[in-house]
C-alpha cells in the first residue's frame, strides 16, 4: 500500500470516504448514540457498585473478590485486549474498506480460534497455580483465610476470561463495520447479571453470589452480540492460518501492545499488593474511587473513542491522513469540553456524591470518607485518562503500536515508583495520586509525539477550545465552592433527606447550568456542536 504521505491534499479531498468510515456529522451522531448506551452501562455499573457496597461495604471479603480479578483480567488484557485494541481492528478494517469482506471474516475466524485456545490453556494453568499466585504474588498481605477465599473466587472467574475473549473480538468486528448498538448494550447485561448476583444470591451465598453473576454476565455479554454478527454476514471457518499475511500482521501489531498492557496490569497488581498490606478495606476504597473516576471517562472518552477508532483506521487505510488529523483535533476538543467540568465536579463534590450513591447498609460514613480520600486524587487525572483514550487510538490507526506502548511503559514505571514513594505519606491515596501524575505526563508526551507524527494537524482550534472550556470550568468551580460553603452553615437544610442528596444532586445541577451558561457566554463552539446533535436521529 502506498504511503499516505505520497498523496497530495487535492487528491485526498477528491477521494470518496471508505465504506466503513463516517463523516464528521455521522461520527458525532454515532458517538452520541454510543454515549447514551455508555451512560446506561455506567449507570447499571454504578447501581451494581451501590448494591455491592450495601451488601459488603469496604470489607475484607470484598477485598478478596477484587484481588481475585487480577489474574483473569491480566490474561484477558494480554491475549484478547491486545489483539482487539491495537491489532485486529486496523487489519480487519483494511480488508473491509477495500471491499474484501470474505478476507475480513476469514481473519476474524482465525484470530478467534487462536485466541480461544490460548486463553483456555492459560486459564487452566492459572487455576492450577492459583494458591501459589495468591500467596506469593497477588495478595501476600492477606490473612490465610482471605487468601483461600481469593483462590476459590479466582478459579471461578477464569471461566469468564475465556468467554470475554470471544465476546471482545465480536465487539471489535462489529465496531469495525460501524455497528455500535449491541456492543454498547452488552456491558449493561453484564452489569445486570452481577446486580442480580449481589441482590438475590449474595444474601444466601455471600461473595460467591457475585462470582456467579460475573460468569453469567460474561455469557450474556457474548450472546447479545451474535444476532448483529449474523446479520453482517459472518462466515466462520475453523482454522488458524499461521502463514496468512493478515494473521501475521495482527501478531506483529499485537506484540508491542501486549508488552504495554503487561505493564498496565503490573501496575494494578502492584496496587493490590501494596493495598493488601494496609488496613482491611483499603483495596475496596481504592476500587470504589477508581470506578467513580471511570464513570465520566467511560461515558465521554470511551464512547467517542469507540466510534472514532474504526474511522481513523479506515481513513489511514485509504490514505486520507489530513482527514484523520481534522477528525482528531475536533474529537480532542470535544473530550476536553466534556471532561474538564466532570473532573471539577468530581473533586469538589466527592464526599456528598459518595454518600448519595453508596452510604447505606454496610457502607458507613467511615467508608464514604475512605473512598473520598482516594477519589480526590483520582479526579486530578480524569482529563488525562480521557485524552489518552483518544490519542492512543490515533497511533493504532497509523499501525504504530510501539510508540504508545513505550510511552505507556515509562508512565507505568513512573506510576509504580511514585506509588512506592507516596504510600508511606498518603497511604492508598498515594497510589491514586501516583496514577494521576503518571497519566498526565503520559498524555503530554503522546500528544506531542502524535503532533510530530502527523505534522499537518491544525491544533489552533484545540487551544482556543481548551482556553474557553478551562475558563468555564474555573467559574463553575468557584460557584461550587460558594454552594458548599453556604450549605455548611445551613445544618437544617433538608435534614430529613439521606446524606449527600442536597449537596450532591444540587451541586451537579448547579455545576451543569453554570458551565453551560459560561460556555455560551464565552462562545465555546463545542457547546453548539454538542447541542446540535441532540434533536437528530443518529442510527
Amino acid at each position: 500500500m502506498p504511503s499516505p504521505d505520497e498523496h497530495s491534499d487535492s487528491l485526498e479531498k477528491s477521494k470518496p470516504p471508505p465504506q466503513n468510515a463516517l463523516d464528521s456529522q455521522s461520527m458525532a451522531g454515532a458517538a452520541l448514540l454510543v454515549m447514551l448506551f455508555f451512560v446506561l452501562s455506567r449507570a447499571s455499573g454504578l447501581l451494581r457498585e451501590m448494591i455491592i457496597g450495601a451488601q459488603f461495604g469496604t470489607s475484607a471479603e470484598l477485598d478478596a473478590y477484587l484481588a481475585a480479578f487480577r489474574v483473569p483480567d491480566l490474561l484477558f488484557q494480554l491475549v484478547a485486549g491486545g489483539a482487539l485494541g491495537s491489532a485486529f481492528i486496523p487489519t480487519f478494517s483494511a480488508s473491509w474498506s477495500r471491499g474484501k469482506e470474505g478476507d475480513a471474516w476469514l481473519l476474524f475466524g482465525r484470530i478467534l480460534n487462536l485466541m480461544t485456545i490460548l486463553l483456555l490453556g492459560l486459564a487452566g494453568a492459572a487455576a492450577l497455580l492459583a494458591p501459589l499466585l495468591v500467596e506469593r504474588l497477588i495478595a501476600p498481605g492477606f490473612s490465610p483465610q482471605q487468601q483461600q477465599l481469593t483462590v476459590a473466587l479466582m478459579r471461578w472467574m477464569l471461566l469468564s476470561t475465556v468467554v470475554f475473549g470471544a465476546s471482545g473480538l465480536v465487539m471489535g468486528a462489529l465496531n469495525a463495520v460501524q455497528h455500535f448498538l449491541l456492543p454498547a448494550a452488552a456491558p449493561v447485561l453484564y452489569n445486570t447479571a452481577i446486580i442480580a448476583g449481589a441482590w438475590l444470591l449474595a444474601p444466601r451465598f455471600g461473595i460467591y453470589g457475585l462470582v456467579i453473576g460475573v460468569v453469567t454476565g460474561s455469557l450474556a455479554h457474548l450472546l447479545i452480540q451474535l444476532p448483529a454478527l449474523l446479520r453482517r454476514g459472518v462466515v466462520y471457518r475453523f482454522g488458524f492460518g499461521w502463514g496468512d499475511r493478515d494473521v501475521r500482521e495482527v501478531a506483529r501489531l499485537m506484540g508491542p501492545r501486549v508488552l504495554g498492557l503487561l505493564f498496565v496490569q503490573l501496575n494494578f497488581l502492584v496496587n493490590t499488593i501494596l493495598a493488601s498490606g494496609l488496613a482491611a478495606g483499603s483495596l475496596s476504597a481504592l476500587n470504589y474511587a477508581w470506578l467513580l473516576m471511570l464513570l465520566p471517562q467511560g461515558v465521554f472518552a470511551q464512547a467517542i473513542a469507540t466510534v472514532a477508532f474504526p474511522t481513523f483506521a479506515a481513513q489511514i487505510a485509504t490514505g486520507q491522513r489530513d482527514a484523520m488529523g481534522r477528525s482528531l483535533a475536533r474529537i480532542l476538543a470535544t473530550v476536553l469540553f466534556l471532561t474538564l467540568p466532570a473532573a471539577v465536579a468530581l473533586f469538589a463534590l466527592r464526599l456528598p456524591l459518595i454518600q448519595l450513591l453508596f452510604q447505606r447498609g454496610n457502607f458507613t460514613l467511615e467508608s464514604s470518607h475512605a473512598v473520598a480520600f482516594a477519589l480526590q486524587f483520582y479526579a486530578l487525572g480524569l482529563v488525562a485518562h480521557s485524552l489518552v483514550e483518544i490519542v492512543v487510538r490515533a497511533f493504532y490507526a497509523l499501525h504504530d503500536t510501539l510508540t504508545p506502548v513505550l510511552v505507556g511503559v515509562g508512565a507505568m514505571a513512573l506510576n509504580i515508583l511514585l506509588s512506592l514513594l507516596w504510600i508511606g505519606w498518603l497511604g492508598y491515596g498515594g497510589l491514586a495520586l501516583a496514577n494521576s501524575v503518571a497519566t498526565g505526563i503520559e498524555m503530554f508526551v503522546l500528544v506531542w509525539l502524535l503532533g510530530r507524527r502527523l505534522g499537518r494537524v491544525d491544533l489552533a482550534p484545540l487551544g482556543s477550545s481548551l482556553l474557553r472550556s478551562g475558563l468555564a470550568a474555573a467559574g463553575m468551580a468557584a460557584v461550587l465552592l460558594l454552594w458548599l460553603g453556604w450549605l455548611g452553615g445551613q445544618a437544617d437544610v433538608a435534614a430529613f433527606l439521606p446524606p449527600g442528596w442536597v449537596a450532591g444532586l444540587g451541586g451537579l445541577l448547579l455545576s451543569g447550568l453554570v458551565y453551560a451558561a459560561l460556555s455560551l457566554l464565552l462562545g465555546n463552539q463545542e457547546l453548539q456542536n454538542f447541542a446540535a446533535l441532540l434533536p437528530r436521529r443518529t442510527l
